[in-house]
């Protein structure tokens, strides 16, 4: 494995096609760098609607399920781009948050910050998500945003 020579570069994934394709360009980017590459995966619960009847029936979450979660999507993305990151050092992490306020913050003192954009297609496919927005004004270190083909 690649020590971290090179810096470290952050990328925020959420299990969606677009967040693959962040991490697969982040560890390539990482591999040319001979930089580590830090994966990061923010949960956080549901908003709860009220109906005009009163609180909607939510089932109970507990928030070790949620974890557990973010956790299973974590580790399936590293499987997925695994023959990427064997020449990488990777590390991960669950945090629960807002994900654009929990990506600036692993991102600091970061060399990059990398993150994947879902895109609408057309005229709005060139605006950016609100979590790519977010990083790209708030973030101390250099964004990527990676514009994966849609889900």
């Amino acid at each position: 494995m690649a020590g971290s020579t090179g810096g470290r570069i952050v990328v925020g994934v959420d299990g969606s096609t677009p967040s693959k394709a962040a991490l697969a360009w982040a560890l390539e980017e990482a591999r040319l760098r001979d930089a580590s590459v830090q994966v990061v995966h923010a949960w956080q619960f549901p908003a709860v609607g009220l109906t005009t009847f009163g609180a909607a029936a939510l089932p109970v979450i507990a928030p070790e399920d949620l974890e557990h979660a973010a956790e299973e999507t974590v580790q399936q993305m590293l499987a997925a781009v695994a023959d990427r990151a064997k020449a990488v050092e990777v590390t991960s992490s669950v945090e629960r948050g807002h994900p654009a306020e929990a990506l600036v913050a692993a991102a600091k003192g970061a060399d990059l910050l990398v993150v994947g954009s879902r895109g609408h297609g057309g005229f709005t496919g060139m605006l950016l998500g609100s979590v790519s927005s977010h990083v790209v004004h708030h973030a101390t270190c250099p964004v990527v945003v990676v514009r994966g083909e849609e889900d």
